[in-house]
């Protein structure tokens, strides 16, 4: 069996060539203005026979109108077209530096792309094997770049933005390659042949089609330039190689079973990974009649843009012998059963270091955990039945009005239903309901209860789990993502109320994943040395977890543990920011880190906290060193993120304990949950609002005039932040405070649609008056109350387009997001007022937490 691991792919030229050629002298160069989107040498391969040239149709031939008002249809037909003259476009590929017009794309990255992709064509047309294994990657490299090449494919690309000039939609396009063929080399292969046919396979201004039996070409979703999904099920991909060899790409499942749902997504359908493939797997028994050949043409001309060519100018219209409904085609496309045993399956390789790797049929690594699946209901639930999203709502007030599209999944547990059985366990293993304080607690707490917990948040999310579909999507509702400090002492001031005045707040999970660490510094392999944040931990957990039961809070993990590509471009993105952070900025984050440091000092053993003594007061006999030591150990038994447990210091490798301060998630993690799931940024960093202030200067934008009065009196009012998750989860109860997320959500939305409808002044005006009204009560229910509380102050942004930036909207893209916003409309910055009342201060315990 011969095998490939098929990976991110992106060669090191592809991601430094824009910059490279941006770099480079033109002057002297002789530039290539017309740029062919499907390759000379390719078209070569349609032509008939002593012939060298190609008969050509423009389906949407330019027209003339005349004096008189009559319209002449210029000729759209062509018997002989040499292919210098075919599927080409000036400037296509051009980039523009002042008056400068640079070739690079063209020359240089399609170029090298073209000489690998017509050896590769040329491999999988023959039958050699060995010459498939040398230029398999080769191939679906070169498949996934001519489909995003083609004026169809960059309009496409073009669209999954806001605005994109030609030079940055070059970058873009450069950013997405391999795109598509993780999914691609997860199907079903198979060649068919026109050799015995009369009628030969015909090729388009997009080659590489896409067909779906559910989707035919006069739905929405075939609009120009949209085609289906590569990744639903019923999705097919057609690939003309040449006049007498096509190539059909078909998911697995729907060749296996033609009666699955062909507009639902594959199992798996992830962009970027590693996958093990047979390469030697593919199916090249099937010789088509004409009529059969006929359909495929049919179907490529359907999905072209605007031209097809081919070697008989009678076959560029199949239209003329094909009468079958769209659907009915699929029969045509189907590989035939007796070739899928050669797909699919369990594979395990054993390497020398003994670990043996596993992947099912799916490109799974792991098999999926039964406890996590989760039955969808058998029949249609009634409104006041529990929602099957798992989010603690009935169906009425939380999935009924909302398309299936927009709703979590159903089919395994929610992130609500894993967080709460995560507490279950919590409180179980510690014995939180026994009676016992915090201290004892501590004192009692082990390695072994530690490994256990994190290993049990570990099996609650898989390393393949697809949060996005967890993820509530733009729905309408309000919601917030928070971005700051995940630490107990500093998420009481202004995130834990946050959701009162902005919805639904999602927020990052404390517990850090073990399955992405080395074992030897993970909490499961070494859980001796996560003593101290395994503290933090649970104490931020236990805190919140009284508003992610209301349903209030969402406490997600970090995306990056399931999508190690999209770990390593925010990273890379990240760095190529370089934004400077320096704790010092922060009063509030720089305060927790010296508490942090005290508490580390505190974990010194006796012996030497005696002799550093010694040294520092020399004058203190040892009835007053004893005396401080006795002190020392109150101190810590007092401050319930301090570990009591003697020898901390020795756990890990050379002795210390775990210590992590996160400011999460970063900016770029931030807008990409924000345009998943439809919500503002709530921040109380100062160094996070910096950064979402930068991106909206990089877009040269302003904040939007006419919503000028509304900041003004957000920004000159005080919010009182009530400052326990129980007066929390009392205020939402009573809808203290309830005017302000209705009035953020009809914000959100006013702001979404403010560039293409203009602004309306009166609906603006009624935006003023109602926050000035919900400001009024909640303030006054939160004062009446008595509940202590922290004032704080909220500035806000709202520029025009919303807070954008090119490389998020690429994350999303290549994390296969399909309803995310192309902005964010909105975000703010929560700081404390000058006078702050009834204040409380430090974390709590889980007593002192209720």
């Amino acid at each position: 069996m011969s095998a490939v691991v098929l990976g991110e792919g992106v060669s090191d030229q592809a991601k430094n060539c824009f910059l490279w050629f941006a770099a480079v002298s033109i002057a002297a160069m002789s530039v290539t203005r017309n740029n062919h989107y499907v390759p000379q040498w390719y078209q070569e391969g349609f032509f008939e026979p002593g012939r060298k040239s190609l008969a050509y149709v423009d389906m949407t031939p330019e027209q003339q109108v005349l004096p008189d008002g009559r319209v002449i249809i210029q000729n759209g037909a062509w018997n002989y077209t040499p292919t210098s003259r075919a599927f080409c476009q000036r400037d296509l590929y051009s980039t523009f530096f002042g008056t400068s017009v640079n070739d690079e794309i063209e020359r240089r990255l399609f170029g090298d792309v073209d000489t690998r992709g017509s050896q590769a064509v040329r491999a999988f047309i023959g039958a050699d094997m060995h010459e498939w294994h040398d230029h398999f990657q080769d191939f679906f490299e070169f498949l996934d770049i001519q489909k995003i090449r083609t004026p169809k494919g960059l309009a496409w690309l073009q669209a999954q933005y806001p605005a994109l000039t030609q030079n940055e939609l070059m970058f873009e396009m450069q950013g997405i390659r391999m795109l598509h063929c993780a999914i691609w080399v997860g199907g079903v292969r198979e060649i068919v042949s026109a050799e015995e046919s009369d009628v030969k396979f015909i090729t388009s201004d997009h080659p590489v089609t896409i067909y779906n039996h559910a989707v035919p070409p006069t739905d929405r979703a075939c609009a120009y330039p949209l085609d289906p999904g590569i990744a639903l099920r019923g999705s097919q991909t057609l690939y003309p190689m040449d006049r007498n060899h096509c190539l059909i790409l078909t998911n697995l499942e729907y060749a296996k079973n033609p009666s699955t749902d062909p507009l639902q997504k594959r199992t798996f359908a992830r962009n970027y990974r590693q996958s093990i493939t047979k390469i030697d797997s593919v199916i090249r028994e099937r010789k088509l009649t004409a009529q059969e050949v006929a359909e495929i043409n049919f179907i490529i001309k359907k999905r072209a843009s605007r031209y097809i060519g081919g070697g008989r100018k009678e076959w560029l219209y199949p239209e003329r012998a094909v009468t079958q409904p769209w659907s009915e085609l699929r029969k045509t496309l189907m590989p035939p059963e007796f070739g899928l045993f050669e797909f699919g399956g369990e594979i395990f390789v054993k390497y020398d270091s003994g670990h043996v790797h596993y992947q099912d049929e799916f490109g799974r690594t792991e098999k999926p955990r039964e406890f996590l699946i989760k039955k969808p209901p058998d029949k249609r639930l009634r409104p006041g039945d529990y929602c099957g999203c798992g989010r603690g709502r009935s169906f009425k007030e939380c999935c009924q009005s909302k398309p299936e599209a927009l709703r979590p999944a159903w089919n395994e547990r929610s992130i609500r239903e894993r967080n709460l059985m995560l507490q279950n366990a919590i409180v179980n293993m510690l014995e939180l309901e026994s009676g016992k304080d915090w201290v004892q607690i501590r004192r009692e707490l082990t390695d072994e209860k530690i490994g256990k917990i994190y290993n049990l948040y570990e099996a609650l999310w898989p390393l393949e789990t697809d949060l996005l579909a967890l993820l509530p999507k733009p729905d309408g509702e309000a919601r917030a993502i928070y971005t700051g400090s995940i630490h107990p002492s500093s998420i009481t001031d202004f995130a834990l109320a946050a959701p009162l005045y902005f919805g639904e707040l999602i927020v990052a999970h404390p517990f850090v994943h073990a399955g992405i660490m080395k074992k030897e510094m993970s909490p499961t392999g070494n859980p001796k040395s996560y003593r101290q944040e395994f503290l933090k931990t649970i104490l931020f957990f236990l805190n919140i977890m009284p508003l992610v039961d209301l349903g209030i809070v969402n406490l997600i993990p970090d995306p990056c543990d399931f999508d190690f590509h999209l770990r390593n471009q925010m990273m890379s993105m990240a760095r190529a920011r370089a934004p400077r952070f320096d704790p010092k900025d922060d009063s509030r984050l720089q305060k927790t880190m010296e508490e942090g440091h005290r508490r580390s000092i505190m974990l010194m053993p006796t012996d030497a906290m005696r002799r550093q003594l010694r040294e520092l007061k020399p004058d203190l006999n040892e009835e007053e060193i004893e005396a401080v030591m006795r002190a020392g150990v109150r101190m810590r038994e007092a401050d319930p993120l301090a570990v009591l447990q003697e020898g901390s210091l020795e756990g890990g490798k050379g002795g210390g304990q775990m210590s992590m301060f996160k400011l999460v998630p970063n900016f770029e993690m931030t807008m990409y949950l924000a345009q998943a799931t439809g919500a503002c940024i709530v921040t109380d960093s100062p160094f996070r609002w910096s950064e979402v202030q930068g991106a909206i200067r990089r877009r040269y934008k302003a904040a939007t005039p006419g919503l000028a009065p509304l900041v003004t009196d957000i920004e000159r009012s005080k919010f009182a932040f009530p400052q326990s998750a129980t007066d929390v989860v009392a205020a939402a109860l009573s809808k203290t405070g309830a005017g302000y997320p209705d009035l953020l959500r009809d914000l959100f939305k006013y702001l979404s649609n403010l560039e293409e409808r203009g602004a309306k002044p009166n609906r603006e005006a009624q935006f003023v008056s109602r926050f000035a009204k919900a400001h009024a009560a909640a303030q006054a229910g939160f004062k009446k109350s008595g509940v202590p509380v922290k004032e704080g102050r909220i500035s806000c942004v709202f520029p025009p387009g919303g807070i954008q930036d090119n490389t998020v909207n690429r994350l999303l893209l290549m994390s296969s997001s399909e309803r995310h916003l192309s902005g964010v409309p909105m975000a703010f910055f929560v700081e404390p007022a000058e006078e702050l009342s009834g204040s409380a201060n430090g974390p709590q315990s889980p007593e002192q937490a209720g």
